[in-house]
């Protein structure tokens, strides 16, 4: 809260009246301008509390009508009736008259956005444009001139446009932006830094014209309206200019950027229109209107959306006052208006939602008035937001804005409530007095015993003596901050702390060094002293004995706190231990942390509110985790030690709502957050914290901004100080010191979680008050292990029992709030439902506490689940409550409408059928119906039957009456079942078969077939016992059977009914082979198999084997079902072959199984069914017969597959053989598959052996030697690995194998030495000849070839064709010498011999598989 100190002008002459008042920008200078019919006109400058500055007076004959600051600079412009223009600099005085160019009087002046151009206009239309220098002065002559010809009112510039950004500029230069890099090149224009000043301007006449000046000063007509324009302005946003003209048309033209305007809105304000109009315009495109009426009017601009702003008398206003003029504070968005009964009215800005969708709207609220008295004709907001000055036609008032003084000390109290009145508030004796100053006072400090207070000039002291109050002393003293302790004060001056008595007299000074800085802070706690001085440096004194006592020594924080600017505050606890410190940062905003200095241990640490969380060397306890989430982004304002308790500390946070933060501090824990909760409403700031105690400064009204200027005493004084029980002493604020002291102790340790300690500092307490307080306190913290010791010390079975029941719940959120609930704690029961969103019990809650509509709001929202159950309570509530009305439509709500209104209407029967009849619902009818039958209405209530549709009342009531006709028509009509079950009934004693048809549309099928059993109706009854279930069908076949009639149909319906054993005796015993087909279709594996078997002799005997078959299988007679196949010659199919295979070692042995699995696979051998026949030995364990039958198949790519999964050696050498019948020799994955199926068997020898067939294939049919030569040494190592056979027979092979490598090898060296000495090879050919057993390893037609080819070559074609004639006779008859002579070498002996090629029987065609071959034989004679 705030109240305004008024300052009247100190004018050097009080007879002149002030017209015109103007404040600077920036700094708090007031121009006043007045006049007087003796004297002239004047202008004068004041400072922020009035004092004139003497050398700053301007005086002339005539008045003063223009006044203007220079936007930065201290020079005002001053326009006079005359038309001189002079420019008055602060605080020299010097006065700079422009050049005489005006000869009217001056109606314009307008400075530039920065100040260096000055627009000077008059009522003869002349307008000049000058030039001011850095300094404020004047700038040679004029730039330009301008004549209009008619009066000059308005001017506006147009606004700064933004410079160039270097560094966006700089990173479009490295992305080879051509216009970028022209800018930081010398082609380009200069580069502009910084927002550039606009130059250019707009100028408005009297005849409705608005001129455009350029920043050359050449001239040009923008627009024309209708009427003399009072006001222009720029709408930055849009880019508009809007014009007000002296009739209160508004327009706005949309500027283009070529020149010219163009008219986008034009309206009329509804406004008074005179001389008196006062506008105001905000930048948030707000006009602001005042002309003399008793509202002030306001046009949204942007929003296009207009209202209005009257005075409350319930505020104090008086009716029929009018508001004469406005001024709109931006910073503080407060609008202030001048009254003509001389208060200040002022509205603060609050901006609300307006709409769903996050849309914004400004609300108004009033406040007090501050009156002034007179006339007041012009407000205006100084530089400074904290000053307001005001002309009521008599004089000028500065109105200073002060925060009030408070202070709380000793269970006193003290609160400012205007600039000379406190209230005083002792709450040890529980009384309140206001006291009245001599001066405007400006702090106050209070005692048990007296009450000071001071203004920075004079301090005054004040006794307290029961109920009133005496000055004890007053004296001057600069200092603008007092302490008191006892009988001394302590007050500050330049470099020193002064102790002095309440007279003023200096007992004691404390020094202060040059660099510790001037004292600026005190503050008093106990029995110590801390003070803080402006370069931060604080020191601690000892105030216990006579004299001060230094605690410590100066700390200089700027070492410790990065970014300080100065102290704002400094408090110290009880006991000296601990100073908290508030500051500001360099930046002149206020830091968001709290810093503890620590005096025993000399260290600094901090709580930042901003991030909710301690500096990294406090400690923070595991409970108060959860609760640093609300600490962040805020803001310290205030802080306070308890008196009594040294660890207690409290904070008071912005600016989100505003909270009460408490904190146990000390050495060994550090910081522990203890609690936090918001300020209560109508509390104004904390004052203080003593336990068991916050102490707060009340509101006077709620909204309330400022106090009313007060020159008496009032009628009554308020009660301005209010104080609210911390959250541990809820209920024990009148405890003894020991409880005190326990219950803090209690909470210290609780918050560090020592619960050994906190049980002992409370064990001796056995208040159950206390104890209740203590399971309050267990809500809050949240422990639900000591709320069971406070309830049991409470005796309070109750609450443990429900406590107990909720611990079935998960959350254990929802089991505090049951201990909320059971302690009456309902606010915070229902904010912990919510936190963990268990909205049932939050409904259930609600409900339980008769909140019902925020019952139904949360059923509708999040648990639609119990809405209709949510309905029908509240229903049967309003019911209780005899509102039937509305609980008529919750129970349709929750859908209980049917039976509950019925209910509830019933006393009410003329109310209830208006319902019936408006409702037009069928169960509603039926009730109706019901209830006008027992009234013995027959006619209304088969009316109402009829609308419900109950067609069984229908009949029955027709029946009663003996309308049986009419009955049958509904029933049949309708079909409906009851009815016709009714109706059957009626018939069964007089007429069977309409009884019967009646039962069978009844779908009562067993009452058919009993009146049909009873009189003989065996036609229907077969029909009627299929429709029926099998007990029914089961009679009606006992039935024929009995009757020794329609055996068929007995078969049938047993069948049927599921007793195909008896059905199937039946039908053996009456012969029936149709029918015993068709039931054998249902025979199964779980049938009877003596039963299974005797059909199954049935089908055989009837040559329907495969039925039989199927029988025999189904009664698990596998053997004679295999035999049957047999002899049958029947295919076994895969299906009938798996229902053969036993699976369950029930049925059979383990030996029989695989006895009969290979039996099945030797059938399915015998009908070639090889895959299956695999599969069945597989199943049996005989891997060697599955293979064989696989072989059997010729399925390669199953054989490979087997042997692999297999693993078998036997099986590896069976498949290896048997890809030995295939193509290998085309085919490398057969030769690679055979090779390794023979290595994992590990059958070298027959290894060996397929590798000496490779090699003779590689001999014979490609003559390829070398690979001949690899695969026989393969083979000689896999020989040596034989182990099985005799050493003898296994060395004899190894020297045969041996033989034909040594053979080959001496052949592949023939062929190889050929090509070098072709001699030598052939003596070597001769040699190899000669070779015994030569053939098998080296065929003789290789080496003849060799020889022949040798000698054709060599011409000697003699010896070529006598080794031709020694081959052909070593050579068998099948052969060709083809095979190993080339054609040309045998055409060119031929030839050359003379001897004819016969061709006589020389083509022999082999066919071999898929390739041909066509061989000539030739014969040489």
């Amino acid at each position: 809260m705030a109240v305004y100190f008024d300052h009247r002008i100190e004018a050097p002459d009080s007879s002149d009246v002030p017209y015109k008042l103007t404040w600077h920008s920036n700094l708090p200078i007031l121009a006043v301008a007045s006049s007087s019919p003796a004297t002239g006109g004047k202008v004068d400058l004041y400072l922020q509390q009035g004092e004139h500055v003497e050398s700053c007076h301007v005086g002339r004959p005539h008045r003063p009508t223009v006044m203007h600051w220079h936007p930065t600079k201290p020079v005002l412009a001053l326009g006079w009736d005359k038309g001189e223009v002079v420019l008055l600099t602060h605080p020299s005085g010097d006065q700079t008259v422009l050049p005489g160019i005006h000869a009217a009087c001056i109606t314009l002046l307008e400075w530039s956005g920065y100040g260096s151009r000055l627009v000077t206009g008059d009522e003869s239309g002349a307008l000049a444009v000058w030039k001011v220098d850095a300094r404020g002065r004047l700038h040679g002559n004029h730039l330009a001139k301008h004549e209009y010809k008619k009066p000059v009112t308005c001017c506006i510039f147009r606004p700064s446009t933004p410079g160039d950004d270097v560094a966006m500029l700089a990173r479009a230069s490295v992305r080879g932006d051509e216009r970028a890099l022209d800018k930081f090149s010398w082609k380009g224009a200069p580069l502009k830094m910084g927002p550039q000043e606009g130059l250019g301007f707009y100028v408005s006449t009297a005849d409705g014209k608005v001129h455009s000046v350029d920043e050359y000063c050449k001239t040009s007509v923008l627009l024309c309206v209708e009427g003399s324009i009072k006001k222009l302005l720029y709408l930055e946003k849009t880019e508009a200019l809007a014009v007000i003209t002296e009739n209160l048309m508004l327009s706005q033209y949309a500027l283009r950027p070529e020149g010219g305007a163009q008219e986008i809105m034009k309206g009329k304000l509804s406004s008074k229109s005179g001389q008196n109009l006062e506008i105001v315009w905000t930048e948030d495109s707000l006009l602001i209107t005042a002309t003399g009426e008793q509202v002030i009017r306001l046009w949204d601009l942007e929003r296009d959306d207009n209202y209005v702003l009257s005075l409350d008398e319930t505020l104090g206003y008086e009716r029929g006052e009018m508001i004469n003029c406005v001024s709109y504070c931006a910073g503080k968005e407060i609008l202030a208006a001048g009254t003509t009964n001389g208060r200040i009215a002022m509205w603060r800005m609050v901006v609300q939602s307006a709409s769903y969708r996050g849309e914004t709207k400004a609300q108004w609220k009033l406040q007090t008035p501050t009156e002034i008295g007179g006339n007041v004709t012009q407000l205006e907001w100084g530089s400074s937001l904290n000053l307001l000055a005001a002309n009521n036609s008599n004089t000028v008032l500065v109105l200073c804005e002060h925060v009030m003084s408070a202070h709380f000390s000793q269970q006193v109290a003290a609160v400012q409530l205007s600039p000379t009145q406190l209230n005083i508030t002792q709450f040890h004796t529980g009384l309140h007095f206001s006291l009245q100053s001599d001066i405007h006072v400006r702090g106050v400090c209070v005692t048990k015993h007296s009450v000071t207070v001071w203004n920075g000039k004079q301090v005054t002291v004040y006794e307290l003596s029961g109920t009133s109050l005496r000055n004890t002393g007053s004296f001057p003293c600069d200092s603008h901050v007092v302490a008191v302790h006892g009988e001394n004060l302590y007050t500050v001056e330049p470099n020193r702390v002064q102790i002095r008595t309440p007279q003023g007299t200096v007992k004691q000074l404390l020094t202060f060094s040059k660099a510790e800085g001037n004292p600026v802070l005190l503050s008093v706690c106990q029995s110590y002293l801390v003070v803080g001085t402006d370069t931060a440096n604080i020191r601690v004194f000892d105030l216990s004995r006579r004299d001060a006592k230094a605690h410590c020594s100066a700390k200089n924080l700027a070492d410790q706190i990065p970014n300080l600017g100065a102290l704002r505050s400094v408090k110290c606890n009880a006991n000296g231990s601990q100073v908290s410190i508030l500051i500001t940062q360099v930046n002149g905003r206020p830091d968001h942390k709290v810093y503890f200095y620590d005096v025993e241990m000399d260290t600094v640490t901090h709580f930042d509110f901003f991030t909710g969380r301690p500096s990294s060397g406090i400690s923070q306890p595991e409970e108060s985790e959860k609760q640093q989430w609300s600490l962040s982004g805020r803001c310290p304002v205030s802080h306070f030690w308890d008196e009594s308790e040294a660890h207690l500390f409290v904070c008071e946070t912005v600016p989100v709502d505003v909270s009460v933060v408490t904190f146990f501090c000390t050495q060994e824990h550090g910081l522990l957050l203890q609690d936090c909760s918001p300020r209560p409403p109508g509390m104004q700031a904390l004052l203080a914290l003593d336990v068991p105690y916050y102490y707060y400064s009340c509101k006077v009204r709620t909204e309330s901004m400022c106090v009313c200027l007060s020159t008496g005493p009032p009628s009554q004084v308020p009660h301005m100080v209010s104080r609210q029980a911390l959250r541990d002493f809820v209920g024990l604020e009148n405890c003894e010191k020991a409880t005190r002291d326990a219950m803090v102790n209690f909470s210290f340790y609780l918050t560090i979680g020592d619960m050994d300690e906190a049980f002992k500092s409370i064990k001796l307490i056995k208040s159950k008050a206390v104890w209740e307080n203590m399971a309050r306190m267990c809500v809050k913290t949240r422990r639900l292990d000591v709320a069971r010791v406070c309830l049991g010390n409470m005796g309070n079975a109750r609450a443990a029992k429900a406590l107990k029941e909720a611990e079935a719940e998960p959350e254990s959120e929802t089991q505090v709030a049951m201990l909320a609930v059971q302690l009456g704690m309902l606010e915070d029961a229902e904010n912990l439902y919510k936190s963990c969103q268990r909205y049932d019990l939050l409904n259930n809650f609600y409900q339980a506490s008769g909140k019902w509509q925020q019952a139904l709001e949360t059923a509708e929202s999040y648990d639609r689940i119990h809405l209709r159950t949510t309905y029908y309570n509240y229903a049967k509530y309003l019911e209780s409550m005899g509102d039937k009305t509305l609980a008529l439509t919750y129970y349709e709500k929750s859908d209980t409408h049917r039976v509950e209104v019925p209910r509830m209407l019933q006393d009410d029967t003329s109310s209830l059928e208006i319902y019936v009849n408006k409702m037009k619902d069928k169960s509603i009818y039926k009730w109706w119906a019901q209830y006008l039958e027992s009234q013995s209405d027959l006619d209304s209530a088969l009316h109402f039957y009829e609308c419900a549709q109950d067609y069984l009342s229908l009949a029955r009531i027709y029946c009663y009456r003996g309308n049986i006709q009419k009955a049958s028509e509904i029933t049949n009509d309708t079909g409906d079942r009851a009815a016709s079950y009714h109706l059957a009934r009626h018939y069964e004693g007089h007429d069977i078969k309409q009884a019967v048809h009646f039962y069978t549309r009844a779908q009562a099928y067993n009452n058919a077939i009993r009146l049909c059993k009873e009189n003989g109706l065996d036609d229907q009854l077969m029909n009627l016992a299929l429709l029926s279930n099998p007990e029914d069908m089961m009679e009606a076949a006992c039935y024929y059977e009995e009757k020794g009639t329609h055996m068929d149909r007995a078969v049938a319906l047993y069948h049927k009914a599921g007793y195909v054993s008896k059905a199937l005796e039946l039908a053996f015993a009456t012969q029936q082979f149709g029918a015993l087909e068709m039931i054998a279709e249902d025979l199964n594996d779980s049938s009877d198999p003596a039963l299974l078997a005797r059909c199954s002799d049935f089908f055989s005997t009837h040559s329907k084997y495969e039925k039989s078959v199927e029988l025999l299988v189904a009664a698990k007679k596998y053997h004679q079902a295999l035999e049957l196949c047999v002899t049958q010659n029947l295919t076994i199919t895969e299906d009938l072959a798996e229902r053969m295979t036993v699976t369950d070692s029930k049925d059979m042995s383990e030996e029989a199984r695989k006895e009969l699995l290979e039996r099945i696979a030797d059938c399915c051998m015998s009908q070639r069914n090889y895959h299956l026949a695999t599969k069945k030995y597989t199943q049996a364990g005989n891997k060697r017969q599955a293979m064989r039958a696989l072989l059997r198949s010729g399925d390669t790519e199953k054989i490979v597959f087997f042997a692999n999964v297999s693993r078998q050696k036997e099986l590896f050498v069976m498949a290896a053989n048997y890809l030995q019948t295939l193509d290998w020799r085309k085919d490398p994955d057969i030769l690679k598959t055979i090779i390794g199926f023979y290595t994992k068997a590990r059958a070298p020898e027959k290894l060996a052996g397929f590798y000496e067939a490779c090699a003779q294939v590689e001999i014979d049919d490609y003559q390829n030697y070398e690979k001949a030569l690899d695969a026989l040494t393969e083979a000689s190592k896999c020989l040596s690995k034989v182990k099985d056979t005799s050493p003898g027979e296994q060395e004899e092979r190894l020297a045969v194998l041996q033989r034909k490598i040594t053979l080959i090898r001496k052949f592949i060296h023939i062929r190889r030495l050929y090509n070098e000495d072709a001699g030598e090879a052939v003596r070597l050919c001769e040699a190899l000849l000669m070779e015994p057993e030569l053939d098998p390893a080296v065929r003789i037609g290789d080496v003849f070839g060799l020889i022949i080819e040798h000698h054709c070559q060599q011409g000697s074609f003699q010896l070529a064709h006598r080794k031709l004639e020694e081959l052909q006779k070593l050579l068998p008859k099948s052969q060709n010498v083809r095979y190993y002579i080339s054609q040309a070498s045998l055409v060119a002996l031929h030839k050359e011999m003379g001897i004819p090629m016969d061709h006589g029987e020389s083509i022999h065609v082999s066919k071999e598989e898929d390739e041909e071959e066509v061989e000539e034989d030739l014969n040489v004679s």
